[in-house]
């Protein structure tokens, strides 16, 4: 596989016993440290002597975002600023700022478990690796960079923005990898076929996609119209940035590096701890980071985590797509919805391109959900009915997989707008 081999094929046994030592490490770690933890544990009567393997893990204290805000901007962190080397931040558009602190061990960590992401969809120094996240305070371009450095290829860091540079540097240059979110490859591609290119033009062998939720009939748009193999990738800034957890050649699972990063999942209602196979909230505890762990983070991404005999050969455990956030989560007339289950109906309609959007409104006390989603060219220059009749079946479909009416109107190509960074497929207009 690749130099990580020892500790990416490790047995059960030998990642356990990486996991307890490192686990009773951290907590004794932010216990003596963080003033803020030795209070949170204090409060419930536990102390670091309590914890003596994963087994305990459930007894410590949750840490979620509020904890974050209630501490900014350094209350979580562990060591004197004069070790801290980088800091990255949210952008605060839901309330105060994010902020993440990482020491210098800190960026050699996140270096090397993206490195060992790109490593897993085959990526090596004889690669060009096409940087289109965004950099800056967000984590998602300095990361893939540093990792695909580590790995010894080379680079473009080209970051977010300016598409039709993007594309003259994906004709021009000939990268053969791509990191971006999933919604941005598919505006790249518009935009180069818009400007008279064709896949003849560029070499892409690859993408690894994340920062959005996607569906598996995303992956396999991207696939078919680029002629690429599409990745998925997890992280996050609270954690460490991207890195978290990639899909290997196999895609089936994201491996995570839990050698670093302790996984369980919680039931999203009560929060007890759950097992392999059952679906509910991934907490992550940091077990390796320096400059700011966390201890049994609420990340709110919704999915579950399971074992396989991966064909890449590789035993970390796998966490399955994340289907959607507990705080995205629609909840429209007492129905869960999430986003991606609207998505894997639209995109099984070859009549339409991948770009929706999904508004939720209250009219007269009841909930009321309307999806637009663009034709394709074909379809547009089609008759009314036509367009009516797949309206019509549309709906069906997905009040057959949500279990509620959705209102779908068809609408022109590349009228719904398009972000350079995520994209915006919710808008909810209800006053709650």
């Amino acid at each position: 596989m690749s130099i990580w081999d020892k500790i990416e094929s490790a047995s059960a046994d030998e990642m356990r016993s990486i996991q307890d030592k490192r686990l009773v490490e951290t907590v004794e770690y932010v216990y003596d440290r963080v003033p803020y933890y030795r209070k949170k544990m204090e409060d419930i009567d536990l102390y670091p002597e309590d914890i003596k393997s994963c087994d305990d893990l459930y007894k410590l204290p949750f840490t979620t975002k509020d904890d974050l805000r209630d501490t900014y901007p350094y209350g979580l962190v562990a060591v004197d600023l004069d070790e801290i080397v980088r800091i990255h931040a949210s952008s605060g558009t839901t309330g105060k700022r994010i902020v993440v602190a990482y020491t210098k061990e800190d960026i050699d960590t996140w270096s090397d478990v993206m490195a060992r992401c790109f490593a897993r969809i085959e990526t090596d120094s004889k690669d060009i690796v096409h940087v289109a996240y965004g950099y800056g305070l967000f984590t998602g371009g300095l990361g893939a960079h540093y990792g695909a450095e580590k790995l010894g290829a080379t680079v473009i860091p080209i970051s977010g923005g300016n598409s039709r540079r993007q594309v003259e540097f994906l004709t021009d240059l000939k990268p053969t990898v791509i990191a971006c979110t999933p919604s941005y490859m598919l505006h790249l591609y518009e935009v180069m076929i818009d400007a008279g290119y064709t896949l003849d033009d560029i070499s892409l062998k690859a993408g690894i996609f994340g920062a959005e939720p996607w569906s598996e009939n995303m992956r396999k748009e991207i696939e078919r119209l680029l002629k690429i193999k599409a990745y998925d990738i997890y992280g996050l800034s609270e954690i460490t940035g991207p890195g978290v957890a990639s899909e290997c050649i196999a895609q089936n699972g994201l491996h995570i590096n839990e050698d670093c990063y302790l996984p369980e999942i919680v039931d999203v209602i009560d929060h007890k701890p759950l097992g392999l196979n059952e679906q509910g909230e991934i907490v992550f505890t940091t077990i390796k980071k320096k400059g700011m762990p966390l201890i049994r983070y609420r990340t709110k991404d919704i999915t579950k985590l399971f074992k396989d005999d991966c064909i890449c050969g590789r035993t970390l455990v796998k966490m399955e797509r994340v289907t959607g956030r507990t705080d995205d989560m629609l909840i429209i007339r007492g129905v869960n919805v999430f986003p991606s289950q609207i998505e894997s109906v639209l995109l099984e309609f070859s009549q339409l391109t991948p770009n929706y959007q999904i508004i939720v409104d209250r009219i007269n006390m009841m909930d009321v959900l309307n999806i637009h989603v663009e034709m394709n060219e074909n379809l547009f220059t089609d008759e009314v009915k036509k367009i009516e009749s797949l309206e019509k079946s549309i709906t069906g479909a997905i009040e057959s997989v949500l279990g509620i009416s959705a209102k779908v109107k068809l609408v022109e190509p590349k009228s719904i707008e398009r972000s350079e960074g995520k994209a915006v497929r919710i808008i909810d207009r209800r006053k709650i």
